[in-house]
């Protein structure tokens, strides 16, 4: 039966390949991104190691903390008295005082080199040979005095800087000119991440970053014969253990090793889902190959039986069969995983990533999985046509090539694929009803959903295409209204392959409609409330402003109105609640701030806006007085001045006047500031902002538009990262129906040879199979827009309350676009089927059985 099986596999090559081909698809997924982000984790720690070679102990600040009062305490950093007691205790051989932040260098043009959230400025701390052993300089030295940087060599590369070139740099404020003291390369993660760093001298880095005479970190180098645990064992008593941390170099490097390692976890996950996808969509297509090849083999399966061979021998033939395609697949699947490896790092690199350069990492775990995967999906897929080949009695086989499915069979099969649909269902609508915490339950109920449609779905191939026919055969003729009867002949097999695009279609819609439905959300959230000509804010996001940049716009001559966005904390009650701080003479001229009661000019006296749901929450109106504490510590009494509706993705619920909360911050958070130009936005007036910014290539100045594209190109993004993951689900379901037309070919010889024989020429023959493949294709993609717009409309629901403006749109466009994919997907299909169809022998073929 072994050989038979062989023979079986052999006798069958094109099919065959087009199984192995789907689930070598599916495990190259699985073992490339396995083979990936082993490799990068690998990577990642061994130039973390790198970076704390030679650091026998490593002591980390938290800055100030907050007592009970609310009230700051600790010092900003580690003191230079504290760096001095540790230098001087016995065993220590050097110590290193270390801060960093933001710096962005700007290239020939004026534009930011790097990537902007990656970009680092840090102090150069020479130890007592005069050298920084964390950089290895190429050209010149490190920065001596105040006037002075050093640049990564792939930025001075990228900027075309020499030493003793003027180098222009950016914190947080106006742009300096730095002369450039050297280059040097580092391992250091921000420049591997496609960013640039810069070296200053330490005093000028701590006035940048952090305050006079205070590190963020120490690095502390041992003598020789002194251990690690003992130096830190000497090294505790003398830091304030509530605001510093204190552990070994090899402590921190595992401890980094084990962060990368968490967020390889996270990429795996997300790949791994879609690999999931994939594969699931694999099964489809294998069950089908091996239910079309048991068919095609039943009278063969019947002269086993007569010839003595039972049931078990014929059902373990095919099972074997499958594990030989399980096999080769993996086989095959595990050498595409380390090309799919290899493409990834290149892709990414080909964005201005640079990752670290490491070996690849082909684990004993992946080439199992590898193995399990492609040998378990194929086996399973195989395991319901193998138990109907153990069912063939001898002598009814040897009468009918292909047995139909009994009544009885379908009927169940209807009931139970019903029944699961309506619970899926069901379940996506109580997910509906429990709003923001119903996600999950959604996803629950769309996979009894998806699962049901799918059992359900030879009972709904019927009527759909049936409803089609008369538009067929009226266009297209005899071949349309052959294509719409052979569509349904078998009802099984059409609903296998359509199920397939049927899952990466629903899939694709239910992302792309609650993607453009939360960009328009934002893009009205922009268009009604931001009525700023533009927005300044750091090229890295998430980094503040200094607050000279609103001072310095407020004199620009185009300029007529500015209001910075400062962020805030007021302790009101046992809680701290985040406010605004912004210019009262400009904010309403910059944003929409509808009130519902008082007025916005009350920011002017010194009063307070309250958010309508704050408002609410804790009964306050115009008027009512407010007990706060501020920053520093001290207490204030604010009187309400305005209740405004809620502008959560722009302003906190508490609004005040920004020289207030300044007053009682040492260093306010200025996450953006609005301006109003004389004329409105042109070209003319944007550059004059940035002129008036000192062309700093670290802010930038963003249109309304550019506001609008702000978070609909993420979500753009994230959605054609989908499309591509989900685009190998859709490859399988393209050989689905390559499969499934080839089959209907072969049960179909003679009848082919028939309408041959009694006139349909050969372009018709080729129109008949295209025709049927895109009625097949655009079967399912209906089907899978239709459940995927439910999907969406019910995930959305819950976003409603969460995202203001939320409305769902349905994006026609691209759903037009999906559909006209299946069609051509179909057509493409079908060529060879088509081609094979059309050069059949008529004589031959009508000979056939």
């Amino acid at each position: 039966m072994f050989r038979t099986a062989l023979r079986n596999v052999l006798a069958h090559k094109a099919r065959l390949l087009m199984t192995v081909l789907a689930v070598t698809l599916g495990v190259a997924f699985v073992s490339g991104t396995l083979i990936f982000t082993d490799t990068l984790g690998k990577s990642l720690s061994s130039q973390s190691a790198k970076s704390y070679d030679g650091v026998a102990v490593s002591v980390t600040s938290y800055g100030q903390g907050r007592n009970d009062e609310g009230q700051k305490e600790g010092e900003p950093g580690i003191s230079a008295q504290t760096l001095d007691k540790v230098k001087a205790l016995h065993g220590v051989d050097s110590v290193s005082g270390r801060v960093s932040g933001f710096a962005g260098v700007g290239d020939e043009k004026g534009e930011l080199i790097g990537s902007g959230w990656s970009n680092k400025g840090a102090n150069y701390a020479p130890v007592k040979d005069g050298k920084d052993p964390r950089y290895a300089f190429t050209e010149g030295a490190g920065p001596a005095r105040a006037d002075q940087v050093a640049l990564d060599k792939a930025t001075a590369d990228t900027g075309k800087y020499k030493v003793g070139d003027k180098v222009r740099v950016a914190t947080n404020g106006p742009v300096k000119e730095y002369t450039l003291s050297g280059v040097f390369t580092t391992e250091d993660g921000a420049v591997s991440a496609g960013g640039s760093l810069v070296l200053f001298d330490t005093a000028v880095a701590q006035e940048l970053y952090l305050k006079p005479g205070f590190y963020e970190e120490l690095s502390v180098a041992a003598k020789a014969g002194t251990s690690a645990d003992r130096l830190l064992a000497d090294i505790k008593p003398l830091l304030d253990a509530k605001h510093t941390k204190a552990q070994t170099g090899a402590e921190l490097a595992r401890e980094q090793a084990k962060d990368v390692e968490r967020g390889m976890t996270n990429m795996n996950q997300m790949l791994l889902a879609f690999a999931g996808i994939a594969l699931f969509v694999g099964i489809f297509l294998i069950y089908n190959t091996f239910t079309m090849l048991v068919t095609q083999r039943t009278r063969e399966l019947a002269l086993l039986r007569a010839v003595g061979a039972n049931r078990g021998q014929v059902m373990r033939s095919v099972l074997v069969e499958a594990l030989l395609v399980g096999l080769v697949s993996a086989a095959v699947g595990l050498a595409g995983g380390v090309g799919l490896a290899v493409g990834i790092r290149s892709a990414i690199e080909a964005f201005g990533a640079k990752l670290p350069a490491g070996d690849l990492v082909i684990a004993p775990t992946t080439v199992i999985a590898a193995l399990v995967i492609g040998v378990l999906v194929t086996t399973l897929a195989a395991l319901l046509p193998a138990w109907r080949t153990g069912r063939i009695a001898p002598v009814a086989a040897m009468g009918s090539a292909h047995l139909p499915a009994t009544a009885k069979s379908l009927i169940v099969r209807n009931v139970l694929g019903s029944v699961i649909s309506l619970a899926g269902i069901g379940v996506v609508m109580l997910g509906v009803s429990m709003a923001g915490d119903g996600r999950m339950v959604i996803g629950a109920g769309a996979f009894f959903l998806l699962i049901g449609v799918i059992v359900i779905l030879p009972l709904l191939s019927q009527p759909v295409i049936a409803a089609i026919r008369p538009g067929l055969q009226k266009v297209f003729g005899v071949p349309g209204k052959l294509a719409a009867q052979n569509a349904v002949r078998n009802p099984r097999r059409t609903a296998v392959t359509a199920a397939s695009l049927a899952i990466g279609l629903t899939l694709v819609t239910t992302l792309s409609v609650l993607g453009i439905t939360m960009g328009k959300a934002v893009d009205r959230m922009s268009t009604d409330n931001i009525k700023a000509d533009y927005k300044v804010s750091m090229a890295a996001d998430g980094m503040p402003l200094d607050k000279s940049v609103a001072e310095t716009l407020a004199k620009a001559p185009s300029v007529k109105a500015v209001s910075e966005q400062a962020a805030g904390f007021l302790r009101i009650g046992d809680s701290f609640r985040s406010a605004s701080g912004v210019n009262p003479a400009g904010i309403g001229k910059l944003l929409n701030i509808q009130t519902v009661s008082g007025s916005v000019d009350s920011l002017g006296r010194g009063e307070v806006l309250v958010a309508e749901k704050t408002a609410k929450d804790k009964d306050l109106k115009v008027g009512s007085t407010l007990q706060v504490q501020y920053d520093d510590g001290q207490k204030a009494t604010l009187k309400v001045g305005g209740v405004f509706k809620d502008l959560e993705s722009l302003l906190s619920p508490y609004v005040l006047d920004n020289k207030i909360l300044a007053a009682h911050s040492d260093d306010q958070y200025i996450r953006e500031v609005y301006v109003q130009t004389a004329g409105g936005a042109s070209k003319v007036n944007q550059q004059a902002v940035v002129d008036a910014l000192g062309k700093n290539p670290a802010m930038k100045v963003s249109t309304q538009q550019d506001m609008r594209n702000e978070m609909g190109g993420i979500i753009n993004t994230m959605l054609n990262i989908m499309y591509g993951l989900l685009g190998m689900a859709l490859i399988i379901s393209v050989l689905g129906v390559v499969n499934t037309l080839a089959m209907s070919v072969f049960e179909r010889t003679r009848e082919i040879g028939m309408l041959r024989a009694i006139g349909l020429d050969r372009g018709r023959v080729k129109n008949m199979i295209r025709l049927e493949a895109v009625v097949i294709s655009l079967f399912g993609a209906v089907l899978g827009v239709v459940i995927g717009v439910f999907l969406a409309w019910a995930v959305g629901s819950t976003l409603a309350k969460a995202v203001p403006n939320y409305a769902l749109v349905l994006p026609w466009d691209r759903i037009g676009v999906f559909l006209l994919l299946a069609a051509v997907v179909g057509v493409l299909a079908a060529m060879w089927p088509a081609r094979s169809a059309a050069r059949l022998n008529m004589l031959t073929a009508i000979k056939t059985e």
